[in-house]
């Protein structure tokens, strides 16, 4: 279902003011698509746009519009908060999006014997409850034949000492998606997740800071190269546009799921204790 106003497709992105969100926002709006960037943090959302305008008239005016969709007028922003159920449903009231992605997301440290209870309900409430919002009020509105695209992870099939909360987050993001792709599947819509690997994105820079854990995760991958949030914005828009594929969990990770993942807490420990 093509956007009324400028004959394109529409895409709200949630999360798209940063990380992997933003660099999703990018590529659909290159690609042609109208994008809502939602996030949390309204000002940087609205910046963002003003950049995706920016953009635009930089393609216009290199004559790159026509050839590669521009990055066009009409994007807008709107402030979502995914654990607040009454902001995610405004977010969708009387729109209609071809595709949804979501992309919000926050991770903890600590052993399953210690770990802090609200610390953990923290992580899962952003990154599972927050989608689980997402995809029942953007399930409710998204146009026949549209798509839904969650955000997941690696840690979705590959365990972390003291990751607990973020890896059972995301592998109940997974088979949620499933489960939506199923039931959505009858009026045309389709439901996939990526899961990236390790990314340098706001979510994980303070990880980063960890002695030794880049390189560990660097030989833990099968390919050398080092993915970005780009890798995963591109994933995300071949899964929009693959009228056949749903209910994949796409991996984005450099073969990474074939090894084994880094101990981020024993690394953590270790530099600052």
């Amino acid at each position: 279902m093509a956007d009324d106003t400028t004959g394109r497709r529409h895409a709200v992105v949630v999360g798209g003011a940063s990380g992997i969100g933003w660099a999703t926002a990018r590529q659909l709006a290159s690609d042609g698509w109208r994008v809502t960037v939602a996030d949390v943090n309204g000002d940087l959302a609205e910046a963002r746009v003003a950049e995706l305008a920016e953009l635009a008239e930089l393609a216009d005016s290199a004559g790159l519009g026509s050839s590669t969709g521009s990055h066009g007028p009409g994007h807008d922003h709107r402030v979502v908060d995914v654990v607040d159920e009454s902001s995610v449903e405004a977010l969708f009231s009387g729109t209609g999006p071809d595709l949804v992605v979501t992309t919000a997301g926050v991770s903890t440290l600590g052993l399953v014997t210690d770990h802090d209870t609200a610390e953990f309900r923290r992580v899962v409430d952003v990154c599972l409850t927050g989608a689980f919002l997402v995809l029942k009020h953007a399930g409710r509105v998204v146009g026949e034949g549209g798509s839904i695209v969650a955000i997941a992870s690696l840690n979705a099939r590959q365990p972390g000492r003291g990751m607990a909360a973020y890896c059972a987050a995301k592998a109940g993001l997974v088979m949620l998606a499933q489960v939506a792709a199923l039931e959505l599947g009858e009026r045309g819509i389709r439901v996939n997740t990526v899961s990236p690997g390790f990314l340098v994105t706001p979510l994980t820079e303070p990880v980063l800071q960890i002695p030794g854990l880049a390189e560990e995760y660097a030989e833990n991958a099968a390919v050398p190269h080092r993915g970005t949030a780009e890798d995963v914005a591109r994933a995300v828009l071949y899964l929009a546009d693959s009228p056949w594929m749903t209910g994949e969990d796409l991996a984005v990770d450099g073969g990474a799921q074939l090894r084994r993942y880094p101990d981020v807490l024993g690394l953590a420990t270790k530099a600052f204790s």
